[in-house]
């Protein structure tokens, strides 16, 4: 799909172990574009709207208390097809199903610390992008090397 929009989150592991300059460079060589980033701590409230849908699982209170367990960076990417690149780069949720070469193949060893979140599909990264963004805070631009990156 042209033009998507797709939240990724570098997790507490990620930053933790200062590893946001790996993973948001990686996502940037791309050629997708940032257009809204922030660090943020999340609350015990936007965690429980961000995984609604684990709501009734027996995980979820452990998903909550992970991901506000520490700041985490929020970033919105932009470009041709942007769920299914980030995805790829991402690597499979378990990092042991994950290829060398991924943030999760390359950073990560246990489903529990994966160090990265994307959206998973167009309905997921539209509920996602709104949850952490307001529209405000997201910048439309060009970049002088679009004409590189797509036709």
């Amino acid at each position: 799909m042209p033009n998507e929009k797709t939240l990724i989150l570098v997790k507490p592991d990620g930053v933790q172990r200062g590893l946001i300059g790996d993973v948001i460079g990686r996502l940037e060589k791309t050629g997708l574009k940032i257009i809204g980033i922030k660090f943020i701590q999340i609350s015990e409230e936007l965690a429980g709207k961000h995984y609604a849908e684990h709501k009734d699982k027996p995980f979820f209170s452990g998903l909550v208390k992970f991901i506000t367990s520490s700041p985490v960076v929020a970033l919105v990417l932009e470009g041709n097809n942007a769920i299914s690149i980030t995805r790829k780069t991402m690597g499979a949720t378990n990092p042991v199903d994950s290829p060398p070469g991924t943030i999760r193949g390359d950073f990560a060893i246990d489903l529990g610390r994966n160090i990265i979140h994307g959206s998973a599909n167009d309905d997921d990264a539209k509920r996602e992008v709104d949850l952490f963004f307001d529209k405000n805070e997201l910048c439309q631009y060009s970049k002088s090397n679009d004409a590189w990156v797509t036709e």
